[in-house]
């Protein structure tokens, strides 16, 4: 299902938006070296029934998980990269920390990421696997907008991690959202200019560029749902939801101005 928002949808697109963005935030600032992934669960759930919100994680079974996920934040520590389990760990100096959060408000969707290293050990490595992340992010969007294609999209985000030199997984990438997480289409993290659907206001977008080291074949824990690079190296993960207007595309998973 692919759905085209209206005016007003728009405007509470905009809410849950900065909602996710605001969490995320507040949660990457309280994410410390000592802090545990349970605690980091604990707080998004009370910020997000704070504000009259619903998760989409906790009751969420796609076929490539195990059961419900039954949590309210995805939180993939280093060499996990996707649907990462809170579980019982606490934080180390240079951890790579990505926090990954949905929720419903109103009726409508937003989802995003952000990845960033714990405590004062900044390894260069990943650093440089954030930074990535983050420009082919920004391709993408730069890209998007009314009658661009999502080969065009996919092809800037490609392009930009294949000149970083990082290998790139298609089966799991960006996707439509609106009433509903998960909808067409589906935006892979590379492909052809010129080819796809074409892009119409309204439609609203979650990009997400993610990346292993040195591979790009994933493997799945013992818990059922969190995905991890297969040689055990580091990953990386950007992820804003997106709206196409008539003049080229809104980043809506911004936080509110202080």
């Amino acid at each position: 299902m692919i759905e085209i928002l209206s005016s007003t949808e728009l405007r509470r697109a905009r809410v849950t938006g900065s909602l996710v963005a605001d969490i995320l935030q507040a949660l990457k600032t309280r994410s410390v070296v000592g802090t545990n992934l349970l605690d980091i669960d604990r707080w998004a759930q009370a910020m997000i029934v704070q504000e009259g919100a619903v998760s989409c994680y906790v009751d969420y079974a796609p076929s490539f998980g195990r059961g419900p996920f039954g949590h309210y934040i995805c939180t993939a520590v280093n060499d996990a990269v996707l649907h990462g389990l809170p579980h019982d760990y606490r934080l180390a100096d240079g951890d790579l920390l990505t926090l990954d959060l949905a929720v419903v408000k109103d009726g409508i969707a937003a989802d995003a990421a952000i990845s960033f290293i714990v405590g004062d050990h900044k390894p260069p490595e990943s650093v440089a696997m954030i930074s990535a992340t983050e420009r082919a992010l920004a391709a993408g969007i730069a890209a998007a907008g009314p009658g661009a294609r999502i080969g065009d999209i996919s092809h800037a985000i490609g392009s930009v991690l294949s000149e970083a030199g990082y290998p790139i997984n298609t089966e799991f990438g960006g996707h439509g959202i609106g009433s509903t997480m998960h909808q067409d289409p589906h935006v892979s993290n590379t492909g052809r200019p010129g080819r796809g659907y074409v892009l119409r206001p309204g439609l609203l977008l979650a990009l997400e560029p993610w990346i292993m080291a040195d591979t790009a074949h994933l493997v799945t824990d013992a818990d059922g749902w969190t995905l991890r690079s297969a040689t055990g190296s580091r990953a990386a993960h950007s992820e804003h939801t997106i709206a196409i207007t008539d003049h080229g595309a809104d980043i809506l998973t911004v936080p509110t101005p202080a």
